[in-house]
């Protein structure tokens, strides 16, 4: 299991990636797990909404509304952006747990199917094998520094989304390393490769809307396809600790 100065170093070596090459090879694998995808995003849809319930039902979901008969207010407008918010939070915590779970376990297919592994499917691996308190506290880490990003608006919510969407993959393939570890890992790699993290995550949210124009409900079969750019940088700058056929061949 790498460490964080291991994953630093990669960072630092990581050789310049082409934008073309990342969508090229977020394409050709979500040809073959578009149905993985599918189950993901059906599970996580699932999730959130009987979460949303709960917290209606136990009244920690209220929102405000923005009374606009009276005009518009800015201070009004303000107020009211920031109580819904803060009214978000716990239900947020809850569902980025939730997600990075799920996602980790995605994740974890998507390596299995580009090594040709015979494993089974497990959305839940990381519920199995006792990472539900690091995955709690790492939803409490990504649901404060979005919350803040957003109480701050555009230009820092824009700068996080990068970085924190790195932290689930980093955690899928380094969980043995300490919340703060993945959580500094994932903003030196964001950092590092920002414009390009941006840009392939801009597309292939683009190609998973798409799937809005089948009735809406197509686009359950397509936004898999959104979180494949970061898989694959990650897969690019740090790798998964095989080696090659080649490697194999000159090492013996």
């Amino acid at each position: 299991m790498p460490t964080l100065e291991n994953l630093f170093e990669k960072i630092e070596n990581a050789k310049d990636l082409e934008f073309g090459t990342i969508i090229d090879e977020v394409i050709s694998l979500f040809k073959k797990v578009w149905q993985k995808g599918l189950v993901l995003v059906l599970i996580i849809v699932v999730c959130a909404g009987v979460a949303s319930i709960l917290f209606n039902l136990i009244g920690l979901n209220t929102t405000t509304e923005l009374n606009i008969e009276a005009g518009f207010n800015v201070d009004d407008l303000v107020n009211t952006y920031s109580k819904n918010v803060l009214y978000a939070i716990p239900q947020n915590i809850l569902i980025s747990t939730l997600t990075m779970a799920f996602l980790a376990g995605f994740y974890r297919i998507c390596k299995h199917v580009i090594f040709d592994e015979n494993v089974e499917d497990d959305y839940f691996y990381f519920f199995k094998h006792g990472y539900f308190s690091k995955l709690l506290t790492l939803g409490m880490i990504h649901t404060g520094i979005s919350t803040l990003a957003l109480f701050l608006f555009v230009i820092p919510a824009i700068y996080v989304y990068v970085p924190l969407g790195y932290i689930t993959v980093f955690f899928a393939f380094n969980p043995d390393l300490s919340e703060i570890e993945i959580l500094k890992a994932s903003f030196k790699l964001g950092n590092k490769k920002w414009w390009l993290s941006f840009g392939t995550m801009f597309v292939a949210g683009l190609m998973g809307v798409l799937g809005f124009l089948g009735c809406g409900i197509g686009i359950l079969f397509t936004i898999s396809i959104a979180y494949l750019p970061v898989f694959f940088i990650y897969k690019e700058v740090i790798g998964f600790g095989r080696k090659s056929a080649i490697d194999e061949i000159g090492a013996s």
